[in-house]
């Protein structure tokens, strides 16, 4: 029996195909991203292209699949990799060793006709903004996270039209930025939870909210691609 006959069963050879046949670009491999990357690898699909270009470190333990104390240290993007091809070693894996920015050397590594689907799992407001309109100039679908640091109950995660979000401060900025640019209809992740205040910088995130996120663009992503709604 092959690693995809549970799947087959549920979305039959028609939808084992499609999604075998789906290229599909994912923008940062943190707590929402890894676990973009581990539920598309697990559902069959055929080409993951992965862009992060940061190390795994202790802090990353709580919440990040590929975090362990055995990949302290490593590339994200290699260890990625490595566990893609452990799952799914029919997947045609494109890593991107870099940290994406508007005007800089990386957008231009990627052209976004390319892809059936853009994920973008990454915090920088100017790169997320950038990839969404490149993503609209492509005729490209993409799905973004907005925050998911500061929140205990993943329950209250839902995925909208960033117009129809609220609460989430992150959105509140690209909703005004997507505004001024005249983008519209751009589907987002986001929670209706208030942040939990902690009096730091830094988010503060725990084990099971990040990995919900992500689970949730995910299945977004492959609804979308076996319905071809976009």
């Amino acid at each position: 029996m092959s690693f995809d006959e549970r799947t087959r069963l549920l979305i039959g050879d028609e939808g084992v195909d499609r999604l075998a046949g789906a290229r599909i670009l994912v923008f940062g491999l943190g707590g929402v991203g890894g676990y973009v990357c581990e539920a598309l690898a697990r559902a069959g699909v055929g080409a993951l292209d992965i862009v992060d270009n940061d190390e795994i470190d202790e802090t990353n333990i709580n919440r990040q699949i590929i975090a362990t104390r055995d990949t302290i240290g490593r590339e994200k993007i290699r260890v990625m990799m490595n566990r893609i091809r452990s799952i799914n070693p029919n997947c045609k894996l494109t890593g991107y060793d870099c940290f994406y920015l508007p005007d800089d050397d990386s957008a231009g590594l990627f052209d976004f006709s390319n892809f059936d689907y853009v994920v973008d799992a990454i915090d920088t407001v100017a790169a997320k903004v950038d990839i969404i309109a490149r993503c609209k100039d492509a005729g490209t679908p993409v799905i973004s996270a907005m925050g998911t640091g500061n929140k205990m109950d993943a329950g209250r995660f839902q995925i909208a039209d960033i117009s129809k979000t609220s609460v989430c401060p992150l959105a509140r900025v690209m909703r005004k930025e997507l505004r001024d640019r005249g983008i519209t209809d751009v589907k987002v992740l986001f929670s209706k939870e208030e942040p939990v205040k902690t009096g730091q910088r830094t988010p503060g995130s725990i084990s099971y909210v990040p990995p919900v996120a992500g689970l949730l663009m995910a299945g977004q992503v492959i609804r979308d691609i076996l319905n071809e709604k976009h």
